[in-house]
């Protein structure tokens, strides 16, 4: 295997970014500095990043999975329900990436790459996520689209300012990077319109798309490169 897909595979850092740790002197095998990102490795050599191991424990796998109402985005439920785990057919131990509330639809992620999910999670990535929400109210005025934008305060403390576009009278679109918990319902009820209907239609570079609900689909490297370079666009 080439010596730039071990390290991504071990969760180091996105393909591209390993070819980069490999050039400047980072990365030595069996004791050794190598340079060349193609150079081929093992499962027994020993490879170190800066003189710490790196081991390649497991292929990169992660899904996407358009989650429906009803489904706990958690890998077991003691209350017995339905997990997002257990809507995708595999063999290895997968990790939900963050969560999404029981009644709110759209793309989640999962992925045997711990590593992975702690990057598109930690607010200190700012990692951004996109969610479509119907809301109640009155027609949506630029005034609420303005304070969305600035950021609002809520109960712990202000808000990012997010991006937002109002899609019709009683639908806006809202990019976020923080996940705090509830936060585009929290938002929306700050700024006087109560979500009826969230849907995540963007995590990072990952779009929706036309998945169908309850379906899933296993990423290609290069979507994963994607997800690992936006967790390190900020860093």
């Amino acid at each position: 295997m080439r010596l730039a897909k071990y390290l991504a595979n071990a969760g180091v850092a996105s393909r591209r970014a390993s070819e980069e740790l490999v050039r400047v002197g980072r990365v030595a095998v069996e004791g050794e500095t190598v340079t060349d990102p193609a150079h081929n490795v093992s499962p027994d050599d020993a490879v170190t990043l800066d003189g710490r191991p790196v081991t390649d424990t497991n292929e990169r796998v992660v899904y996407a999975l358009n989650k429906p109402a009803g489904v706990v985005s958690t890998a077991r439920d003691p209350q017995g329900r339905p997990t997002v785990v257990t809507l995708v057919a595999q063999t290895e131990r997968l990790y939900p990436v963050g969560r999404l509330d029981i009644d709110t639809t759209g793309l989640i992620l999962l992925t045997n790459q711990g590593d992975l999910a702690h990057r598109l999670t930690h607010p200190s990535f700012e990692v951004e996520k996109s969610y479509r929400a119907l809301v109640g109210g009155a027609a949506i005025e630029e005034r609420a689209l303005r304070a969305l934008r600035e950021g609002v305060e809520l109960d712990d403390g202000p808000t990012a300012p997010a991006r937002v576009r109002r899609v019709s009278a009683d639908t806006i679109e809202i990019t976020i990077h923080e996940g705090r918990k509830r936060q585009v319902k929290r938002m929306c009820e700050a700024v006087g319109h109560p979500v009826k209907r969230l849907e995540r239609v963007r995590f990072g570079p990952l779009e929706l798309g036309d998945l169908p609900r309850g379906r899933w689909r296993r990423l290609t490297d290069a979507e994963i490169d994607a997800l690992m370079a936006a967790s390190e666009a900020r860093r």
